[in-house]
């Protein structure tokens, strides 16, 4: 983007209408409520690829457990991973977790405050760093994430498929954000212009006519995007095992496997023994969930599998374990385990139900 262009933004004009609108109307979320930057940090990389709800519960029990970087960092890895579970993309954990170790052995427990430092550190990009520097320290450096790309392609009014395409339109994307940037707010002018993205100017259906960017908005719109990789489909099957625990006054266990470390996907986290045929007999199907992995929709069916019968029905892939039902929430589960053993009514935050009343349902 020329220097010509750029000089096109009246710069200042955007700003005001953008941050009283931010003021006005952006959602109260906890991460809002300070300027600590480990608690930015650990919203920060909660919210890639996640969805708000489903972060607000996780992020309040993982501050509480971990509340400082030290507390993480002295944390054993699978303690981290249990309290991630369910937020998916278990590599980002696992980053946060190395990343805390690294500033407590070198820095005492303390985030460089700017983005340039901070993007040395593992797991942090040039997002997080900016969102980062700029929330906790003002830093007048912008935040381009999703949501900011897609305000920005509408108010230029460029294509994602267009000439544009590519490595130069993220250099140009860049450019308008840092331009447009109000250097005496930085960290409320990124959270208004994510918050916009999110809330406002949606990937579908815009709402143009609250926008308080709408006048200066060449698209007005929809403006043309990549087309997503069609999702694929496989069907497999898991087995669910519940036995009596060898101690009475634990109630009753349920079988899991812990997948190999030498996995790219989920390396390390437990889940429940997979099936050698996924087609299962009606009377033994306890439930069908449909549960999306990055491009791959997965149709899970899940046996009930008697104790007796799990050798000769499920393939041995990792360590297996009985686990007490009122443990399980200590264990890094896969988000599809937790998805199960939640709807099977097995997991110690929800109701009781007994194994041996059997019932079946279909989720899809």
């Amino acid at each position: 983007m020329s220097k010509l262009e750029r000089e096109s933004w009246n710069a200042p004009l955007l700003r005001g209408p953008l941050l009283d609108w931010y003021a006005a109307h952006r959602r109260d979320l906890p991460w809002r409520n300070n300027k600590d930057p480990y608690s930015i940090w650990v919203s920060e990389i909660m919210l890639q690829q996640t969805r708000v709800a489903v972060v607000i519960d996780r992020y309040q029990s993982f501050l509480a457990r971990f509340p400082t970087i030290v507390a993480l960092a002295l944390a054993p890895e699978q303690d981290v991973l249990a309290l991630w579970s369910g937020l998916g993309y278990y590599r980002r954990a696992r980053m946060l977790h190395k990343a805390a170790q690294f500033v407590a052995e070198t820095r005492h427990g303390n985030l460089p405050q700017r983005a340039e430092d901070l993007r040395m550190l593992p797991g942090i990009g040039s997002y997080t760093a900016a969102a980062i520097a700029s929330i906790a320290h003002d830093e007048a450096v912008a935040v381009v994430d999703g949501n900011v790309e897609r305000v920005l392609c509408r108010l230029a009014g460029w294509d994602a498929l267009g000439p544009k395409g590519g490595a130069r339109l993220r250099r140009d994307i860049e450019s308008l954000a840092n331009h447009l940037l109000d250097p005496q707010h930085p960290g409320d002018f990124n959270q208004a212009m994510m918050e916009l993205g999110a809330t406002v100017c949606l990937p579908r259906n815009p709402q143009c006519l609250v926008c308080p960017l709408a006048a200066a908005c060449k698209t007005r719109g929809e403006h043309k995007t990549v087309p997503r990789a069609k999702m694929l489909s496989r069907e497999v099957g898991h087995a669910l095992s519940v036995r009596s625990a060898t101690q009475p006054a634990s109630g009753e266990e349920v079988l899991l496997e812990q997948r190999p470390e030498n996995l790219t996907v989920m390396p390390g986290l437990w889940e429940l023994p997979s099936l050698i045929d996924s087609a299962v007999p009606a009377s033994d199907l306890r439930m069908v969930v449909r549960h999306a992995i990055m491009q791959v929709n997965y149709y899970v069916r899940i046996r009930t599998v008697p104790e007796d019968d799990i050798a000769i029905l499920t393939a041995v892939a990792g360590e297996r374990r009985w686990v007490a039902l009122t443990d399980l929430n200590k264990m890094a589960l896969t988000g599809l385990a937790r998805k199960v053993l939640t709807r099977a009514h097995l997991l110690a935050s929800g109701p009781s139900r007994s194994f041996t009343r059997r019932s079946t349902s279909t989720v899809l």
